[in-house]
């Protein structure tokens, strides 16, 4: 069995793989951190935002983490990796497996999905409720998180239609990472993270740019997939835990 640990802003994901992912974990980090679980992984590979709060066999950096996962995932050797966490996303160009360019957005929450839970609260929705709606959208020209609240609550207080201003919320998501992936476009968007279980901004995303969107299994935890895949690469086995399946 092999062991990836991905450490992130809001969730650690954990995964075992043999042949397969026969074990997933997903808690909050806050949790994680504060707990004796983080001392279990000294022979797991390790990435995220607090990867090195763990003593892992191996770190390695979360691009390099998310693109394996992706590699693992699908068949695809050729595409752009569009990952949107809850605190930051990255964009990668990927060609024949092999990273070309990439991005990160880790200073600010905007267009990731901690910008998708406070405005949904702001709007009084569940996030299953945010994620469905894309259509005739109201146009919102703040992207902090911050003003985006104060534009929200001002377009609310001129009656828009809720749906409308749900769609704005989606859209602006896809407002702010357009620029990066006109400029690291491709046929093939894999969208991982959280943040890639919103239907409504994979609609959006498909049509304003006319890709082909794929979500892998486990988009969530793409990034400790990747690790379990780099773990099994280097043969780093785990014998002595048992593998926790959800």
């Amino acid at each position: 069995m092999f062991r990836g640990v991905d450490v992130g802003s809001t969730t650690t994901k954990i995964i075992s793989l043999e042949d397969d992912i026969i074990g997933k974990e997903i808690l909050p980090t806050i949790k994680f951190i504060y707990s004796k679980r983080k001392n279990e992984f000294n022979d797991a590979v390790s990435t995220g935002y607090g990867r090195f709060t763990i003593n892992s066999k191996k770190v390695i950096p979360e691009i390099r983490a998310h693109v394996l996962g992706a590699l693992y995932q699908t068949e695809f050797r050729d595409f752009t990796l569009l990952d949107i966490g809850g605190q930051d996303y990255k964009i990668v160009y990927v060609k024949n497996g092999v990273i070309q360019d990439f991005l990160t957005n880790d200073k600010c929450a905007a267009g990731t999905g901690r910008f998708l839970e406070k405005m949904s609260q702001v709007l009084d929705v569940s996030m299953e409720n945010l994620s469905i709606h894309y259509e005739d959208p109201v146009k919102l020209n703040s992207t902090c998180t911050v003003f985006a609240e104060t534009e929200l609550i001002s377009k609310m207080m001129e009656s828009y239609p809720k749906e409308r201003l749900i769609s704005g919320v989606n859209y602006s998501v896809f407002d702010r990472l357009k620029p990066f992936l006109m400029r690291f476009r491709s046929e093939n968007l894999i969208f991982t993270g959280g943040v890639a279980k919103n239907m409504a901004i994979r609609e959006i995303i498909k049509n304003e740019l006319g890709v082909n969107i794929i979500v892998p299994d486990e988009p969530q935890a793409n990034g400790a997939i990747g690790c379990a895949y780099y773990a099994k690469k280097l043969n780093l086995r785990t014998l002595s835990v048992q593998a926790r399946i959800s």
